[in-house]
């Protein structure tokens, strides 16, 4: 049975930093995990993606400078580290994995989902 669960979530002041962390279950040795993101109004966009396999790390460019990503493939976790929140980066950030062979560098096609987690950054 597939298992994925998120925490961390919270409310921090823009310049801080959150750690958000996600435990995924079911799907062997061999599996790719990722975050994604979705703020209100907005469609839900791509944050990172790992593969345990080769151990790659994909950080969309737009955020590498302030977020980064540690995983623990042996524990199924994988961590993703904020700093310097902005207000833009308010959203409810999703954790999502499925097999290799299903998905993309970025994780496209990621079809097992966390429930979410909110991150809100007040000004």
């Amino acid at each position: 049975e597939v298992q994925i669960v998120e925490s961390g979530g919270g409310a921090v002041q823009a310049g801080g930093s959150l750690t958000l962390s996600c435990s995924a279950s079911g799907f062997g040795d061999d599996y790719t995990i990722g975050w994604f993101r979705q703020a209100p109004g907005k469609e839900r966009e791509a944050v990172s993606c790992s593969d345990s396999a080769d151990g790659s790390t994909y950080v969309a460019h737009s955020m590498k400078d302030r977020f980064s990503v540690s995983t623990d493939f042996a524990k199924n976790t994988v961590h993703l580290h904020m700093k310097m929140l902005q207000s833009e980066d308010t959203a409810v950030y999703y954790c999502g994995a499925d097999l290799p062979y299903r998905t993309t560098r970025t994780c496209d096609g990621i079809d097992y989902w966390g429930k979410g987690s909110l991150v809100a950054v007040s000004s």
